[in-house]
């Protein structure tokens, strides 16, 4: 009996693992470092490309076991949630099911070694036939229980106008620490029958799903046009600026370094951060939590740009019984584990060494109440009006007796460029 249970409780974990893992910008093999995937008009920008268009999204990531691997990538179809649709690949895929990884490259000149890789999508051997969401996945040997990566994809069919605006929020409460997102869809020419089952919209920050908000209803409809302003719905605290630093080159100290030491590895001894809860608001240039592989001493940052273990220091003035900070950004997805997790010093600050290759690194610290288990990036940096963030918001279809989401429209909108 206890055989059984032991069996049965291996399996219900490994499938609630497995349920969880394709679906999300995640990193399973604590060798693959670096990945970036971002339209190619633009380094750094959102993975949203226009169906039917010869625009491209561009997936970069580093080997660190060196040598070549014998990967393969797919894409999937996926609902609004991040579920898969159950579609089968002839309905989404106009080629192909798979394709094999064959560009790659070894590092060179580096004391960290590795083997960079990369792929556009779509491509030859793998293009989407339908518009919405898509998981790009990365497997050893063609077996995709072995995952390597997965990234979030937006394929849009232009069918709707979206026209957007922030404002400081309608609770006063909130005015000097918040930005409230309002737009307008207009669906001219689209068969919407019931636009509060019909047409779902979400909308993010500076790209991140963890922090983003679903609007199920209008606040009315007005002809053609769903109006979503209601003083209730997308208001999104502003938070901060994101700190950064600069290891473009390692051969003298740039901004927020504090030393560095060259040996068998690379180290880089950044300033410690102050905890940044004011009230007030300070302008910095930040690229909005986003990183970028440079090198300035070298010509191609893809495969001379050397990797350092970066020490990260914060006087939180917190004690452990009450929480954990986190380092994270883009460059490690903000995910909130043990491989982002600061641990306490004897001099009571909080520290964490992150392996990363030379770049400009836009980051922030999140705190995990212990009590709660909440997490919550504003005790450590504060939260203003003024602070210049992106917003993407995403305008999903479902036709009807359609078994899956289309995604519809687009639009990226800035708080400081109009």
């Amino acid at each position: 009996m206890r055989k059984h249970c032991c069996l049965l409780l291996l399996l219900l974990t490994a499938l609630r693992g497995f349920a969880q893992l394709p679906y999300n910008n995640n990193v399973y093999n604590a060798a693959i470092k670096s990945v970036e995937f971002y339209n190619t008009k633009k380094q750094g920008s959102f993975p949203v490309i226009a169906l039917g268009s010869d625009e491209k999204v561009q997936l970069a990531f580093d080997d660190l076991r060196g040598g070549s691997r014998n990967y393969y990538y797919t894409i999937e179809h996926c609902d609004t949630r991040w579920n898969s649709s159950n579609l089968s690949t002839a309905e989404y895929l106009q080629s192909f099911t798979d394709d094999r990884l064959y560009d790659y490259t070894y590092s060179s000149g580096t004391i960290q070694k590795y083997t960079h890789y990369e792929i556009k999508v779509p491509n030859n051997n793998i293009a989407p036939k339908l518009s919405g969401n898509y998981i790009l996945k990365v497997y050893e040997d063609g077996d995709q229980s072995k995952l390597v990566l997965t990234r979030r994809l937006y394929v849009v069919g232009k069918r709707v106008a979206v026209t957007t605006d922030v404002v400081a929020s309608p609770n006063t409460q909130n005015r000097q620490t918040n930005q409230k997102v309002n737009f307008t869809i207009d669906y001219t020419g689209l068969p919407v029958q019931n636009p509060s089952m019909d047409v779902r919209t979400f909308i993010m920050q500076n790209a991140r799903t963890e922090t983003g908000i679903s609007n199920i209803q209008p606040t009315y409809v007005r002809g053609s046009q769903l109006i979503y302003n209601d003083i209730a719905i997308n208001d999104f605290a502003g938070r901060n600026e994101f700190r950064l630093f600069d290891t473009r080159t390692l051969k003298l100290n740039s901004q927020r370094v504090a030393r560095i030491v060259k040996d068998t590895s690379n180290t880089v001894v950044l300033l410690t951060d102050p905890v940044r809860n004011s009230p007030d608001y300070i302008l910095l240039y930040d690229n909005n939590g986003k990183f970028f592989l440079l090198n300035q001493d070298g010509r191609d940052p893809r495969t001379d740009a050397d990797y350092a273990h970066v020490y990260f220091s914060l006087a939180a003035n917190k004690p452990e019984t009450e929480g954990s900070p986190y380092v994270v950004g883009q460059f490690n997805d903000y995910k909130l584990d043990d491989r982002s997790k600061m641990t306490l010093g004897e001099n009571g600050k909080y520290y964490i060494n992150l392996l990363l290759k030379q770049g400009v690194y836009d980051y922030e610290y999140v705190w995990v109440d212990s009590r709660t288990q909440k997490a919550d990036d504003v005790p450590l940096e504060g939260s203003h009006f003024e602070t210049e963030n992106d917003y993407q918001v995403l305008v999903y279809y479902r036709p009807p007796a359609a078994r899956w989401d289309e995604l519809v429209g687009f639009r990226e909108l800035n708080t400081v460029k109009k």
